[in-house]
């Protein structure tokens, strides 16, 4: 028996595990931070399927959104109708003006499909906030209950 552990008994050629080139899987790729509006994304369906309380969101919203959320959460617009936790699964934005990202993304709800569109604006302290928010065409407006 062969006391050389890094190869298996009986193997003597040179070349062992080093001579096939390493394949790259995702997690060996270097990690890309989160755009504000993938991050703002996630945690905007995680209070509005009912993961995460609204005050989760203190701090990263401004003017009337989160009273907005605070009256929406607890009807949960986007909570799981089939048993099944909604999941974010495409978030794209755009910068109209400097400061200003205009954002859109996708909510898959087991077999249904949902959007999801909000405005994030930078204040002078450079943080990213909240300013608007609309769910499957409809504007969500405090005492207004989202689709179903």
């Amino acid at each position: 028996m062969s006391t050389d552990r890094t190869r298996p008994a009986g193997r003597r050629d040179q070349g062992g595990p080093r001579s096939v080139p390493p394949q790259r899987s995702r997690r060996q790729q270097p990690h890309r931070p989160q755009r504000p509006h993938q991050w703002f994304a996630e945690r905007l369906l995680a209070v509005l399927s009912g993961q995460r309380p609204v005050h989760w969101m203190l701090g990263h919203t401004i003017g009337e959104a989160y009273d907005q959320l605070a009256e929406l959460a607890p009807s949960t617009p986007l909570g799981s109708t089939r048993g099944s936790r909604p999941v974010l699964r495409h978030c794209r934005g755009a910068q109209p003006a400097t400061g200003v990202v205009e954002a859109f993304a996708s909510i898959a709800e087991g077999d249904r499909i949902r959007a999801m569109a909000f405005r994030l604006e930078q204040g002078p302290d450079q943080r990213w906030r909240c300013a608007a928010v609309e769910l499957g065409g409809e504007r969500l407006t405090a005492g207004a209950p989202g689709p179903r």
